[in-house]
């Protein structure tokens, strides 16, 4: 029987069609099968350090500066202008909490200087106990979090007699921490212990959830295996960071907000600089070269 013209050109388009549709359908099963890339959205916050740029700030004035300058945390270290001391009163540390709840700057933590390394007994409780009445002024002035440190490795004691020292001192803290909703972090620093396996050693033996570390950009991040070993060595228990000056090309930053962006960080980046003539200007130079190596995630 003979096909029309019309009937052949109808009956040719549909099977090029059904051919088709159907190798859409297979690519798309085949991609489908492809391991798939997850980018994430930054979800990082950025404030600052009083060491060393705010040193000589109030409360107001930070306020003030990090607010003009469109950052959204603050650090307070101890020995600063801020005066955010446990001589504090009930009355003054419930100000210090309203005048941040009324600003736009969050008070995400408190720096101290405690470190837990000390030989001698006597003077390591009295640290852990001092620490303790941080933690306390941390929750009356609405601070999540309070930075501790390793500071050395005694030579007369055997290294791995002052980590594990450290380690159940910051176990004993985390608990008392935790009963009062404050995280504790360590600070990876010091000569030797700011080597990370170290920390590591430091937070395994601590191993309580609210312990963990806040990440120090330092030099010696790239000492040993390099940087990536490094980092994956903390990244799961990374609470906070301290960032120099981003500009420094011998610090691998653009790597280090790519990891932290991986894992889903959510935390502070806290910018740990010079004071300066000019400081909001600073800050703001900080603040767009920080963005800018978000976006090129």
């Amino acid at each position: 029987m003979k096909v029309r013209r019309r009937q052949f050109l109808t009956r040719t388009s549909l099977a090029i069609g059904v051919a088709g549709f159907s190798g859409r359908l297979t690519f798309a099963a085949a991609t489908a099968k492809q391991p798939s890339f997850i980018v994430r959205s930054p979800k990082m916050k950025l404030g600052i350090v009083t060491y060393n740029i705010a040193k000589d700030w109030d409360v107001p004035t930070v306020i003030k500066n990090c607010t003009e300058a469109k950052f959204q945390g603050v650090e307070l270290r101890t020995g600063h202008a801020h005066g955010v001391e446990v001589n504090l009163s009930k009355e003054q540390r419930a100000e210090v909490k309203k005048r941040f709840g009324d600003s736009p700057i969050v008070l995400m933590g408190l720096g101290s200087a405690f470190d837990f390394h000390t030989p001698d007994q006597g003077k390591l409780r009295a640290d852990i106990a001092a620490t303790k009445d941080y933690i306390l002024l941390a929750q009356d002035v609405g601070a999540p979090g309070v930075k501790v440190r390793p500071n050395g490795l005694p030579a007369e004691v055997p290294k791995e007699k002052t980590l594990e020292q450290i380690g159940k001192s910051l176990r004993e803290l985390g608990e008392f921490g935790a009963e009062h909703g404050i995280q504790i972090r360590l600070e990876v620093h010091g000569k030797d212990t700011s080597h990370v396996p170290h920390i590591k050693t430091i937070l395994d033996t601590a191993d309580h959830k609210n312990v963990g570390a806040c990440w120090n950009s330092n030099q010696t991040d790239l000492d040993g295996e390099g940087f990536d070993h490094n980092f994956n060595l903390l990244k799961n228990k990374i609470f906070t960071v301290h960032m120099r000056d981003v500009y420094l090309d011998e610090y691998p930053f653009r790597k280090l907000v790519a990891g932290l962006n991986e894992t889903g960080f959510d935390g502070y980046c806290l910018a740990e600089i010079p004071e300066s003539k000019d400081p909001v200007r600073g800050l703001k130079y900080f603040r767009s070269l920080w963005l800018a190596y978000q976006s090129l995630l």
